[in-house]
């Protein structure tokens, strides 16, 4: 068919309003978050229900269209656009933003995949419960996008990834064929877990329409406070000693150097330095219990008081109130913001063993920094689970666009070779998305490329969903 044939086809079958092909309407979508890549699309279409979906994947299957699902189009690896190359039908699911059942009783609650993290974090807090997971993208990123790519955030230290808070997905596959698996029970032996695979799949193996998310109990007791640090293993030493006297307390342990903190400073309105005397490394860390009868403050207080005096940290402050809480985690949450607007970067999200990671951000920033001169590493991240977000900024005073179109790609593959040699990951949080692909070719093991093809050439055989993300498809054999 043409390709006003498809969509004569598409407007059938869903609503004709739904169905934009206007390039000022597709514009802000077909480029991915942080500018580096821009698509095509022959129309961005908008269903508001999964039979709609289911339509329009079928669509897409007879006619050999390619297929990319977008939720809030926040991703850092332009998983989430189609490539300039595609025929592709861009499928947004930001109508579906629905909160269909919340069940108080089951610790559940269940949303369809457009709906914002900010509008579950709402949802839970009505009926005494929380979703605890957050990031700064939280009033952008959708649940789908969250769980397609396996979403970390800054609670992970205590509750996982969107993995483990995932409890059932609902989701077209390639075939058009629904698969309701939004049941909740927390044991189910049937086989292969589908709910597993599919999350962390970025769109290649179907599409999440909606999911069962778990609840924890409201945590209103919160305590937040800024360490500063002359090393990065220290920052792991106080982890440690917090985690052995405030227990399960500890939800949130982010490390960030001072460069990082600089950068907010410098770019983004009505931030302050939290310590009077700036350290080369901080933390910001933060506790959270359902009740108090200990009192988590003066517990905090004492532990602190402990670090203080073994020279495990240099300086705190604590939070006096919501609004200074707030105010610290503005700090950490927008370092990317503060970075996109200092200039390109060449930025890694990355993970090493929790024990390996201040070691590995110190070795590798000297190893980084001493092989491209006047390059300038910001490095920071979750300690608690070893996510290093390793970013490289161009020499001050250079022109950074012709430095990384010059030296990019030998940072990328020096850096990535400096977590493989740590037993590492290239991808902690962000998926692999079209930025990352070729890479994770050249790294993986063979066996794990293997299986993954595998089940790429089952579920989708004529590779119309969200094709050339994630999955490096097998190079033809050459002829003898």
């Amino acid at each position: 068919m043409t390709d006003d044939e498809i969509l004569e086809k598409l407007r059938a079958a869903v609503a004709p309003k739904a169905v934009a092909t206007d390039a000022d309407a597709l514009a802000p979508w077909l480029t991915d978050w942080r500018g580096r890549v821009t698509g095509s699309a022959i129309a961005l279409v908008s269903p508001k229900s999964r039979e709609e979906v289911q339509a329009v994947v079928r669509i897409a299957g007879e006619q050999g269209v390619a297929i990319v699902p977008q939720g809030g189009n926040t991703g850092m690896v332009a998983g989430g656009v189609p490539r300039p190359e595609d025929r592709a039908i861009l499928l947004s699911l930001r109508k579906m933003d629905a909160i269909r059942a919340v069940d108080p009783g089951d610790n559940s609650l269940t949303a369809e995949a457009g709906v914002i993290l900010s509008r579950v974090h709402e949802a839970a807090a009505e009926h005494g419960r929380r979703f605890p997971l957050s990031l700064g993208a939280k009033d952008s990123a959708t649940i789908g996008g969250l769980i397609a790519t396996n979403a970390g955030g800054t609670q992970v230290l205590r509750f996982g990834p969107m993995r483990a808070l995932t409890l059932g997905i609902e989701a077209v596959l390639p075939d058009g064929s629904l698969f309701e698996g939004l049941s909740t029970l927390r044991k189910d032996n049937r086989g292969y877990d589908l709910r597993q695979l599919l999350a962390g799949a970025e769109g290649t193996l179907g599409v999440v329409t909606a999911a069962s998310l778990k609840l924890v109990p409201a945590a209103p007791y919160r305590e937040v406070a800024w360490l500063g640090l002359d090393s990065a293993p220290d920052a792991l030493s106080a982890l440690r000693a917090l985690e052995a006297s405030l227990g399960d307390a500890v939800e949130s342990f982010e490390l960030v150097p001072d460069a990082a903190l600089a950068l907010v400073l410098q770019h983004i309105a009505d931030t302050r330095a939290p310590l009077e005397k700036a350290c080369r490394w901080n933390v910001l860390v933060e506790l959270r219990a359902a009740s108090d009868p200990g009192g988590l403050r003066a517990r905090f207080e004492t532990a602190l008081a402990d670090l203080l005096e073994a020279g495990t940290i240099a300086d705190a402050a604590i939070a006096e109130s919501e609004a200074q809480a707030e105010a610290l985690w503005k700090l950490r949450e927008t370092i990317a913001e503060a970075e996109r607007i200092d200039g390109v970067a060449a930025k890694h999200d990355v993970s090493v063993p929790v024990s390996a990671m201040p070691g590995f951000v110190e070795r590798a920033t000297e190893a980084v920094e001493r092989k491209f001169a006047g390059a300038r590493v910001v490095a920071f991240g979750h300690l608690g689970d070893g996510n290093v977000h390793f970013n490289v900024r161009a020499p001050a005073g250079s022109d950074d666009q012709a430095w990384f179109a010059d030296t990019g790609e030998s940072v990328n593959r020096f850096v990535h070779d400096l977590v493989h040699e740590t037993g590492g990951s290239l991808s902690a949080e962000h998926g692999i998305g079209q930025l990352k692909i070729d890479e994770f070719e050249r790294l993986a093991d063979p066996a794990r490329l293997a299986a993954l093809r595998a089940i790429k050439q089952a579920l989708d055989p004529h590779n119309i969903m969200n094709p050339g993300k994630l999955i490096p498809l097998a190079k033809p054999a050459e002829k003898p």
